[in-house]
């Protein structure tokens, strides 16, 4: 097994403010064109949830720090493993948590201290298992102002919503049908998705939600304002 990946600061954004209790950044991946997002959520008790692991300059950590606990770490699935063990080690009181079906995968780079249900419930951060997939992604939703009542949805590799890139790998991309616009990639429904027509129903389901105001992804731009009529053309 390869040594562990140290703390390693690889070019990224200065840090996006969605709400009071949700902020992004994007940063770059060691390789290629593909970019890639973390999302922190601030618990109604104070404590931070990172949705995917980037380690960030000295300056945004100590922004982070200084907003709250990191508490928990949510690794999307196991494709996503490369920044985990540094995270671990910067913060050892932080939970890991990933879909069941990736523990085994996860647990290669870092200990994993259970699945999404051990997150607290009832508060800003809710958690909805993607129908229709076999790696039990899941769709974070996060409620934000007075009675949580603005939401928004972290996705995994379950939607991706990249412009065409450059480069190679970009046009391999572009061929592979993973750019241009928000979409189940042909990727994910090989990787991913067992039952499309079930995941597509689960997303016509969150296009009805009240108050949905933004999408989030891992690997793409944000959404803001036509989430629900995004949501419900891919339903359809």
């Amino acid at each position: 097994m390869a040594a562990p990946r140290p703390w390693t600061v690889l070019p990224h954004q200065p840090l996006v403010r969605h709400e009071d209790n949700l902020w992004s950044v994007q940063g770059t991946l060691p390789r290629g064109s593909m970019w890639r997002s973390m999302h922190i959520v601030r618990l109604d008790d104070g404590r931070l949830a990172f949705h995917n692991a980037i380690p960030l300059d000295a300056a945004s950590m100590s922004a982070l720090e200084a907003w709250g606990e990191p508490a928990f770490l949510l690794v999307s699935n196991g494709f996503h493993r490369l920044d985990v063990h540094a995270f671990k080690e910067r913060y050892p009181a932080m939970q890991v948590l990933c879909p069941a079906p990736d523990v085994a995968r996860v647990s290669e780079k870092v200990h994993v201290d259970g699945s999404f249900d051990r997150l607290p419930g009832g508060g800003a951060l809710g958690v909805e298992i993607a129908s229709g997939v076999k790696n039990g992604e899941a769709i974070f939703v996060v409620g934000s102002g007075p009675d949580h009542a603005r939401r928004s949805l972290l996705f995994g590799d379950t939607l991706f919503n990249l412009p065409h890139l450059p480069g190679l790998d970009g046009w391999l991309f572009r061929m592979l049908g993973s750019t241009g616009s928000c979409q189940i990639t042909r990727v994910a429904r090989l990787l991913i998705v067992s039952d499309l027509p079930a995941l597509r129903a689960h997303l016509g389901r969150l296009a009805r939600l009240d108050g949905l105001t933004r999408l989030l992804f891992t690997h793409g731009a944000a959404i803001e304002g036509p989430a629900a009529s995004t949501l419900a053309a891919l339903a359809g």
